[in-house]
């Protein structure tokens, strides 16, 4: 949870049977209908049908609950197809041009249902970058930052995004069709100690939360941190928790004094 906050993804490599990914081509051919915003999950996706089945196998539904609680909702999903030797790269954007929120997230799945070579053009994310504050496209003018990951998987690959993180799906160059299901989950409780809480603190939690990112600048990734540890203080209800007295010399307000 602590890398999640820190990276802004959670990646499950292959966690999906193969014989539900020869099933997901079939379907994401025919398309997934759409949902109205804010839809159930039970009411989103009906028993047995495959959507719902992704999201009931357990490493999947684990991840999904330690992140956004029990009984969210769909905020919107969609099928995406890159044809072969076709399709732009997206610029660099982030899906959150007017959520700010600093004490709540939504997440989105990712699945792959297919191997993803660097040539099929797989989801390009920026690590650390959920938390600065840009509008949509403000950072399209950027082509590559110092530490992106290019994604690159075996088949049945979910990921889970933090509603804010810099991302854009690349061009494929290759000859084969790939394939990606998204779903946006809305949470419908507070996100406070939702996850295995056996290592709260392990002194690793604070060395994730305390991580760098190459595209950082010296000052400036110091934002990232002071962003980190006032959402790891919503998620954990800790409100005393700091790196290197970030968010404590921030908030220091000592009373009038008297003579």
């Amino acid at each position: 949870m602590a890398r999640f906050v820190a990276s802004g993804s959670l990646r499950l490599d292959a966690v999906v049977p193969a014989a539900m990914n020869a099933e997901a081509l079939r379907v994401l051919e025919d398309g997934v209908p759409p949902v109205p915003y804010g839809t159930p999950v039970p009411q989103a996706y009906a028993p047995g049908s495959f959507p719902r089945r992704l999201l009931e196998l357990p490493q999947v539904a684990g991840a999904l609950h330690s992140l956004v609680g029990p009984g969210p909702t769909v905020d919107h999903h969609a099928v995406h197809i890159r044809e072969p030797r076709g399709g732009d790269a997206q610029p660099l954007h982030a899906d959150a041009v007017i959520d700010v929120r600093p004490d709540a997230f939504d997440v989105q799945l990712m699945y792959y249902p297919q191997r993803v070579t660097l040539e099929m053009g797989g989801t390009l994310s920026v690590p650390g970058s959920h938390l600065r504050r840009t509008n949509e496209t403000d950072t399209g003018r950027y082509q590559n930052l110092r530490g992106q990951d290019r994604l690159v998987c075996p088949a049945g690959t979910v990921v889970f995004l933090h509603h804010g993180i810099w991302h854009g799906g690349r061009r494929n160059d290759s000859d084969i069709r790939r394939y990606m299901f998204k779903i946006r989950f809305n949470p419908t409780v507070r996100q406070r100690l939702l996850w295995d809480l056996a290592d709260l603190h392990d002194p690793q939690v604070h060395a994730e939360l305390d991580a760098h990112f190459p595209w950082y600048e010296q000052a400036g990734g110091r934002l990232e941190r002071y962003n980190r540890v006032l959402l790891w203080r919503e998620l954990t209800g800790d409100d005393g928790f700091d790196i290197d007295h970030w968010v404590t010399r921030v908030s220091n307000r000592p009373g009038a004094r008297t003579a």
